[in-house]
């Protein structure tokens, strides 16, 4: 089937429609896939006969959410499964099995306050509710695929190591190929590139097996097997879908050729780390509300300013949901082409928000926020980052002028004259300006999603931070 039959076929809108597509495409297992509160895919596998039309209104009883991260406790442990019929697919990699995203439901039938799902739901009701029926989101998630990995920490004692081979890397003894040099990665050809068919076969799944458009793939700037496909912008929530859709189809595509796929943002030391771009506008009425071809700076408007001050002002506080691991700040250092400063520029990728200025017209203009990796739950992420432009917006929050200088070449009292900020340095200095500034998330999260979040990203980050370095040993050993 070509591309263009493939993505005109409709997303299923209701039961009644998956299950004809079921009987037609000879499913016979469903996988009922949701989120945990981090982001983290699970799921539970039924046989179809046990799906009814009535489940996609009522919800399936089949989740224990004492057992998930960041849901219940055991004493009130059990929910439900909601299906959303959009998202239903056949996975091409199991015997006649189909893959259906959830939201999840209290028994009582209202929605989970910590299902992030909903939480995403709410971000587009509240975008609405202000004024923008819709808004386009075009997250670029780097990542890597190696050969194997290993690492070990089951022995703090006997000593923790880990290890990373690929035919690609900068270090590789196989001699085989042509190693890929630190930060020489950026669009090399095959054989350099080793990797080209498996992004091809990632690519082909997206559009072939889950209706999902690519745009482009290409060898990202590390060694060792860095790469990007872009996928073709949506709304919101589908885009959240997508998002964790595309996560799926690599980690699956890359097993199933012998490959370990990982969205760390920062696995390897002394080379770019995986980020994830978040190109976002807001629309009404078919049209772009960042878009002012009178303006002379990038023909963004005053609202598209005005979200730009929002982000600027909470991008501390975003970074706990936009950059939630211990790992995501090895990779927000300066020298790495990483996003560090809050500030904004057309064109300028040492900037945290950049105007892409390929094309200038309404149906292009868009701000990319680029701090943002993808180890982020999109549903949170994504919602996070629409309160903190729409706050912008209500409050008409201005940002310090546009710096079209390299900021990673300003001094320290440039960069304060020019009234530039850093993002945090670590995790728990991200949960700390969370708590500190968490107003402007009403309504679209739930006190208790926060709460519960805040509870597991602390916990996280204490059992990394207790734990000794292998380069603690070097600096410290004969202190």
């Amino acid at each position: 089937m070509s591309e263009s039959v493939l993505l005109s076929v409709p997303k299923p809108k209701t039961g009644a429609d998956v299950l004809g597509r079921m009987k037609q495409e000879g499913v016979t297992w469903l996988d009922l896939q949701f989120v945990d509160l981090v982001g983290d895919l699970q799921h539970i596998s039924v046989p179809t006969h046990t799906i009814e039309e009535d489940d996609f209104e009522r919800g399936v009883g089949k989740l224990d959410g004492s057992s998930i991260k960041g849901f219940k406790e055991i004493y009130e442990s059990d929910m439900l499964l909601l299906p959303i019929a959009s998202t239903y697919r056949k996975i091409p990699w199991e015997k006649d099995t189909g893959r259906i995203f959830c939201g999840v439901k209290e028994v009582t039938g209202t929605r989970f306050s910590k299902d992030s799902r909903h939480t995403a739901e709410n971000a587009e009701r509240v975008l609405a509710q202000a004024g923008f029926d819709t808004s386009y989101w075009g997250p670029e998630a780097e990542f890597f695929l190696f050969d194997e990995v290993h690492f070990d920490v089951t022995n703090p004692h006997r000593g923790q190591s880990y290890s990373i081979g690929s035919m690609e890397a900068a270090w590789s003894p196989t001699g085989k190929g042509y190693p890929i040099s630190f930060k020489g990665g950026y669009y090399p050809v095959p054989p350099a590139d080793t990797l080209q068919d498996v992004r091809r076969s990632i690519s082909d799944s997206l559009q072939n097996d889950f209706g999902i458009p690519v745009e482009a793939h290409h060898h990202e700037v590390a060694t060792a097997g860095q790469c990007e496909i872009n996928m073709r912008f949506d709304s919101l929530v589908p885009m959240a879908d997508n998002l964790l859709t595309f996560k799926y189809v690599v980690k699956n595509v890359a097993y199933n050729a012998g490959k370990v796929a990982t969205f760390m943002p920062k696995p390897m030391y002394g080379d770019n780390g995986s980020g994830m771009h978040c190109n976002q506008s807001l629309w009404n009425g078919g049209k772009n509300q960042f878009f002012d071809a009178d303006e002379k700076y990038a023909q963004i408007s005053q609202n598209a300013i005005y979200y730009i001050g929002g982000l600027i002002a909470h991008g501390k506080s975003l970074s706990a949901f936009c950059n939630p691991t211990t790992n995501s700040y090895r990779r927000l250092v300066p020298g790495y082409e990483a996003p560090v400063y809050l500030a904004y520029s057309k064109s300028n990728r040492s900037a945290c928000i950049r105007i892409p200025n390929y094309f200038s017209n309404e149906k292009s203009k868009r701000l990319e926020y680029r701090a943002p990796d993808p180890t982020a739950n999109p549903y949170l992420a994504f919602a996070a980052m629409s309160a903190a432009g729409l706050d912008g917006i209500k409050k008409k929050m201005m940002p310090p002028a546009p710096v079209d200088a390299n900021i990673w070449h300003m001094t320290v009292a440039e960069r304060r004259a020019a009234g530039i900020q850093e993002l945090p340095g670590s995790l728990p200095d991200a949960l700390h300006a969370l708590e500190a500034d968490r107003a402007y998330l009403k309504p679209i999260f739930a006190d208790d999603l926060i709460d519960s979040y805040l509870t597991l990203k602390y916990a996280e980050s204490n059992a990394v931070g207790t734990r000794p370095h292998p380069y603690e040993f070097e600096l410290y050993l004969n202190a």
